[in-house]
Parts: C-alpha cells; sequence; structure tokens
C-alpha cells in the first residue's frame, strides 16, 4: 500500500512539473509571435496565421520508461542511443576500410619508388644475404603463410614426419617459381627436411612483397618483387646462382628461365647439378630442345606432365584465375564480349569453361587435332585466329609456344581489345615491337598496360601467367 502511495506521488510530481515546462514553452513562443506581429503591423491577414504558427513546434506526449530498480537503468544505459549507433558502425566501417587498405598496400609496388637494389636492408638475425621491397613486411607475410599452411595439410604432414631424418641434408637447391604464400610453404618445407634454398621470382608482376620478406626474414635468401624490370629480372636470377662459397646442385624451375641462365652463363654449374624439376609448358619445350640437341647432360623432371599438376594448376586454377586477373585490371563484362582462346590443353579448357559460364562468346584456335576435336565436341567453335582477329573482343594465349599473337596481328584488332596472355611472358605475344611502335604507353603495376599502335587502335595487353 506505502508502496503504490509513493508511486502516485512520484507521477504527480513528474506529471506537474511536465505541465509547467509545457506551459514556459508556450508563453515563450506566445511572446514570440506576439512581438513579430507588432512589428509586421502591414502583414497580410492570410500571411498571418502562417507566419505566427511556423515557429511553434507540435508539442508530443511523453512517455517516460519506468525502471523496477537502478540495475535495469544501469543496464539500459550501456547501450548507445540511435545518434551512437550511427556513429558506431561508421567508425566500424572506416576501420575495416582502413586495415583493409593498409592490408592492400604491402603488396602494392608503388608505395616505395626506390629500387630494392639500391637498398640496404638486414633481417633481425643480421644477415643481408636476400632482395625485397620491404623486410619490415615480414610479420604481415608470416600471417599470410600460416593461413596457407592451412590448406596445404600434406607438405606440413611430409614436414613433420620427416623433420627429424633430414632426407634431403646436402641438397643445395636454386628456385625460380611464383613467390606467394603457397610456395613459401613449399620452400620452407624444402628447409626444414635439410635443403638449403636460394629463390627467385619467375613472374615480375605475381609476387607478393610481404610474403617474400617473410621469408628473408626466416633466413631464405629471396630475391624478388613486384614490379621489376627485366633488367631486374635477371639480375635477381644471377644473385640466386652466383653466390661465393654456395654452388647449386638441384634446380626448381618453373618457365625455364633458370634452366637456361645457368646453362648459359654458368655452364661448370650446370654439369654438376644432379637433377632438374620443371613445371610449365614451355620450360619442358626448353628442355626438350635441349635434349634432342644432345646439350641436356643432367636428369630433368616433367613435373608438367603429372596428372595432379595438370588438372589442379593448369586446370582449375586457371579456370579461376582467368577471371580474377582480368578483372582486376579491366574491370570488364564478360556477357556477350567475343573471346578467342589460343590453344585448347589443360589451361586453355580452364579458361574456355570459365568464360563460357558467365556468358561470353568463345572460339577456339588449336594446331593439335585431337585438342581441336575436344574443343568441337564441348561446345567451341574451332577456328584461324587471322580469320576472326577484327571481331574479337578479348584474345588469350595459353599455348606455351612463341609468335602466337604478331605484329600483324595487333595492328588488325579492334579499338579496345584485350590482350591477354596465361603462358609464358614474352614468347606468345610479340612485345617486344611495344617499345618501337608505342606511341601512348601507361603501365600498371598489375600486370597490363594500354598500348596505342601506330593505326590508332588501343589495345589492353595483360600478362596473366600462373
Amino acid at each position: 500500500m506505502t508502496d503504490s502511495v509513493v508511486d502516485c506521488k512520484t507521477e504527480v510530481k513528474q506529471a506537474t512539473k511536465y505541465v509547467k515546462e509545457t506551459e514556459n514553452v508556450a508563453e515563450k513562443y506566445s511572446a514570440l509571435t506576439v512581438s513579430k506581429n507588432s512589428s509586421d503591423v502591414n502583414m497580410n491577414v492570410g500571411e498571418m496565421p502562417s507566419a505566427a504558427f511556423t515557429a511553434v513546434p507540435t508539442l508530443k506526449s511523453v512517455k517516460k520508461i519506468q525502471f523496477a530498480n537502478m540495475e535495469d537503468k544501469q543496464e539500459f544505459s550501456k547501450y548507445p542511443t540511435k545518434a551512437g549507433r550511427r556513429s558506431l558502425s561508421r567508425s566500424v566501417s572506416q576501420s575495416s576500410t582502413d586495415s583493409y587498405s593498409s592490408a592492400a598496400s604491402y603488396t602494392d609496388s608503388s608505395d616505395d619508388e626506390t629500387s630494392p637494389r639500391d637498398k640496404t636492408q638486414v633481417n633481425s638475425h643480421g644477415s643481408s644475404d636476400f632482395c625485397v621491397k620491404n623486410i619490415k613486411q615480414a610479420e604481415f607475410g608470416r600471417r599470410e603463410i600460416e593461413i596457407a599452411e592451412q590448406d596445404m595439410s600434406a607438405l606440413i604432414s611430409l614436414r613433420k614426419r620427416a623433420q627429424g631424418e633430414k632426407p634431403l641434408a646436402g641438397s643445395n637447391i636454386v628456385g625460380c617459381t611464383h613467390i606467394t604464400a603457397q610456395t613459401a610453404v613449399l620452400i620452407e618445407t624444402l628447409v626444414a627436411l635439410g635443403a638449403q634454398c636460394r629463390w627467385t621470382a619467375c613472374n615480375i608482376y605475381s609476387t607478393q612483397n610481404e610474403v617474400a620478406a617473410a621469408l628473408a626474414e626466416t633466413g631464405v635468401p629471396v630475391f624478388a618483387w613486384k614490379g621489376e624490370s627485366e633488367d631486374d629480372f635477371w639480375w635477381c636470377i644471377d644473385r640466386c646462382v652466383n653466390m661465393d662459397g654456395w654452388q647449386a646442385n638441384m634446380i626448381l624451375d618453373d618457365g625455364g628461365d633458370l634452366t637456361h641462365w645457368v646453362y648459359k652463363k654458368y655452364p661448370s654449374v650446370f654439369k654438376k647439378v644432379r637433377g632438374i624439376v620443371e613445371e610449365s609448358v614451355t620450360g619442358v619445350h626448353r628442355l626438350y630442345q635441349l635434349s634432342k640437341a644432345g646439350k641436356l647432360c643432367v636428369p630433368a623432371m616433367n613435373v608438367n606432365d603429372s596428372v595432379t599438376k595438370q588438372k589442379f594448376d593448369n586446370l582449375y586454377c586457371c579456370r579461376e584465375s582467368i577471371l580474377d586477373g582480368l578483372k582486376r585490371t579491366t574491370d570488364i563484362m564478360f556477357g556477350g564480349k567475343q573471346v578467342v582462346v589460343c590453344g585448347y590443353g589443360e589451361v586453355g579448357k580452364g579458361c574456355c569453361t570459365a568464360l563460357k559460364a558467365l556468358g561470353a562468346i568463345v572460339c577456339v584456335t588449336e594446331i593439335d587435332p585431337i585438342c581441336a576435336l575436344q574443343a568441337c565436341m564441348d561446345g567451341f567453335r574451332v577456328v584461324k585466329l587471322s580469320e576472326v582477329i577484327r571481331q574479337m573482343d578479348v584474345v588469350i594465349t595459353c599455348t606455351g609456344n612463341k609468335n602466337v599473337v604478331t605484329r600483324e596481328q595487333l595492328d588488325r584488332m579492334k579499338n579496345g581489345c584485350i590482350v591477354c596472355n596465361m603462358g609464358h611472358s614474352n614468347t606468345e605475344i610479340d612485345v617486344v615491337m611495344c617499345a618501337s611502335v608505342t606511341v601512348a604507353h601507361l603501365q600498371h603495376m598489375s600486370g597490363s598496360f594500354n598500348l596505342k599502335l601506330q593505326y590508332s587502335s588501343s589495345l589492353k595487353v595483360s600478362n596473366l601467367e600462373i
């Protein structure tokens, strides 16, 4: 009974206070209206009500929340107001954007214009036997490698099983592959099994700078950064091979450039190599040429033709990377685009499947009769490149051969045509002529550039080598 009386008294006090506040507001606006009316004596009658009442806000009844106890009131006060929630979401969104931007900048080779060759960098162990973009990015690269390890359970299991035996002890491996988080897991597995490794990149655009820094921090001599020039590319290969007191006895290559460099520049080292592992179509072709000429004096392993490599690297990975690479570099819609894919091997099959799924009109060029038959039976029109070159919106090369797209064909392409390479860096498309015939040449760090030829045909050339 007593509690009810207290509650009633409290409500009466609150109601009285609210009425007084309302009356005060009304008096203020009434005085304001009177003063305005007295000053505007000549105001029209039709205007007076509007002028008098537009300044007076509508008073709504306010229902106050009653709390049973102080704990409920304190709990309610913890939650932000509507404005607070809005500002909170805004701050979260901004912080997430900032973190994404900072993470993305690690792989952006334009963050520092100074060439890594001109820098003197030292890792935490005091070693300077490496050349990467920025050794300070190592911590971020380590996180990426740890994430990649979760999807590479076979290598991790092999590392745990044979780490104590050191089966690769005495192996001096010089490698030339893409330097990504996944290849870093492979390199660190080789080191854990007892090998000494020196590594460089087989592609000037694909290197993840933070991953290269993480490898260099652990003591692996890495010579690579995103956006290398051609001179930088060969310099890095030479630094890997030419090391005082260290001589490679195994080569792990992707593309054949490292093997070619050792064969030409260091023949004495090449003769002492115990084995070569090659994983690309182009590199395998080069090895077959050396073998036919009787110049391949060391054992070589053709990894490219293994079923696992063919299916995963060439077919399944290219099926995804072709779209990812073209979207990043050109940001175009593929639906309705006329696309010609040169070559219908495993890489070509993956590219055609992905592009067809997006609604592109895909045709294929192929010189192998079996592959041509497969393309036809898969629903693709088999054509000659010279017959369709004028109508194509996108030209993709994935043959592993050379001179697939020549200067004559580049001149005949329509304005805005995209020329894309899924094979080796500079053999399938005649990019050597770019320096001599280019009117406007705009380089992008994503691996593509706009090319304006003498016939005012603007092309976009992209290197999407896997």
